[in-house]
């Protein structure tokens, strides 16, 4: 039954890191916004993805620190954690940050609508109110920040109590004692780091022939190893045919890359084996979008063939990082609301950032890319052990590479492995989006001691000038 209608300037279908913003952005441009959320602001970014992984990682992080304590002249007896706590704290963390975001809406005088919206013309939203009814909304600008969700395989499904999806995971029953995390992205990487520091023993199963197969393969195999030294076990060019459940364990079946089939049993099974677009139920084929395997097809300002419809995000296909699509929300509306030089994304700016143990960043090009691309690179490096501030930290193993183009000096990419190196990719970030080159990075003074001296070092070694290894 349908109880009303209102019209607006704008409206996003959508409220995680992409549409919320898009939203702000839209407000600020004084635009009539409303945005319609059918289950919690913020997205799974605040409330199942982002945020409370990182609040369970700092909970690993500082257990590690207090097992170590000997190494820097402290003493700790009887060092224990507690799973419902470490969880608990991880809610309070999203919760908090969810609770925020309303404030944003508020300030910024934002219409929240919840509900379920979908397309019923290229101006025009039916929204399935989220207490009984049905509202239409209207507006000549519509944004669909609807995200995605964990992908499943035939053969490979969640129960939600042997078999995990990262939101099972988020919130677990359970240390498992014998844990199998399917896929070694960032987010199997992370549940695997997370979970061996708590005293699981932990294997890793990636079907391509490297553990966080996008990043350079200098970093993968620095990773590889550092991973198998904290005790974790990893299977490469290997796959998951089968899971079948039991009571109380799963029994996998494991296939090499010799075809070699070996059965094992794990007590828990986290799948990360990538994502599927929310694209379902928005009406999108009723009104024209295009779509490329379930993902909306985008201009570089989220502009789709539909005129007045933009979509970004997870929606709008890789990277599939919350901080791409805030960046591709605002350029979004931008362009929706008529503003002049919009900057267009540029996915070879965004970075990528890791929080397993250690860190692991990035952006650009890897070095087979660069070479691939038809570049003749020069590579610099430099390692955590050459500087003081790491060895300061007891975190002397990682490096710093860097990747740029011989000929006119660009930097083409940069790769981290180490601690805090999540913190330090937006330098090379914002280089690139500057377009600095080799010279004014070397001219550029890095304070000491810092972390991020390393990055100076890394580009000095690329044109044979580094001065501390």
């Amino acid at each position: 039954m349908q109880t009303s209608t209102k019209n607006f300037d704008l409206v996003v279908i959508g409220g995680g890191p992409g549409g919320y913003v898009a939203a702000i952005r839209s407000a600020q441009l004084g635009l009539k916004t409303a945005l319609v959320e059918r289950e919690h602001l913020g997205g799974i970014c605040l409330n199942w993805g982002c945020i409370p992984t990182k609040a369970l990682l700092r909970s690993a992080e500082v257990l590690d620190l207090m097992e170590r304590a000997d190494e820097f002249g402290l003493s700790a007896d009887n060092i224990s954690f507690d799973l419902d706590k470490i969880v608990a704290r991880s809610r309070k963390v999203s919760g908090r940050l969810t609770g925020g975001i309303g404030m944003l809406m508020k300030k910024n005088k934002i219409t929240v609508i919840e509900g379920e919206g979908k397309l019923t013309a290229k101006d025009a939203i039916s929204v399935t109110l989220k207490d009984g009814g049905t509202e239409t909304i209207k507006a000549g600008r519509i944004v669909l920040a609807t995200g995605a969700r964990a992908r499943e395989l035939p053969h490979l499904k969640a129960d939600g109590k042997l078999i995990w999806t990262y939101k099972h995971a988020l919130q677990p029953d359970c240390v498992p004692k014998r844990l199998l995390v399917i896929g070694s992205g960032a987010i199997g990487i992370e549940f695997a780091s997370f979970f061996n520091a708590l005293g699981s023993d932990v294997s890793v199963v990636e079907v391509l022939p490297r553990i966080l197969p996008q990043e350079d393969e200098e970093v993968s195999k620095f990773a590889l190893k550092a991973f198998k030294k904290q005790g974790m076990s990893l299977h490469t060019e290997t796959e998951v045919t089968a899971l079948t459940t039991s009571p109380k364990t799963v029994k996998a079946v494991l296939k090499d890359k010799k075809g070699v089939a070996s059965e094992h049993t794990f007590d828990r099974v986290i799948l990360s084996v990538g994502i599927a677009a929310n694209s379902e139920g928005l009406g999108l084929e009723d009104v024209g979008v295009k779509l490329d395997r379930g993902h909306a097809v985008v201009d570089q300002f989220g502009q789709t063939n539909v005129k007045g419809i933009a979509a970004i995000g997870d929606l709008a296909g890789p990277p599939w990082l919350a901080h791409k699509a805030s960046h591709e929300g605002v350029i979004a509306v931008e362009t929706l609301a008529g503003q002049k030089h919009v900057h267009p994304l540029d996915t070879g700016n965004i970075p990528g950032c890791t929080y397993c143990h250690p860190q692991v960043a990035s952006v650009g090009l890897t070095e087979a890319q660069a070479k691939a691309d038809g570049y003749k690179v020069k590579v610099g490096r430099f390692p955590f052990e050459g500087n003081g501030k790491a060895i300061a930290l007891g975190e002397d193993k990682g490096f710093i590479k860097t990747v740029f183009d011989d000929k006119t000096g660009a930097l083409l990419g940069a790769h981290m492995i180490g601690a805090e190196v999540t913190e330090m990719i937006q330098g090379f970030a914002l280089a690139r989006t500057l377009e600095s080159t080799e010279e004014e990075l070397m001219n550029t003074i890095f304070p000491h001691p810092t972390l991020s001296e390393m990055m100076h070092e890394s580009v000095l070694d690329a044109f044979g000038r580094t001065l501390h290894f």
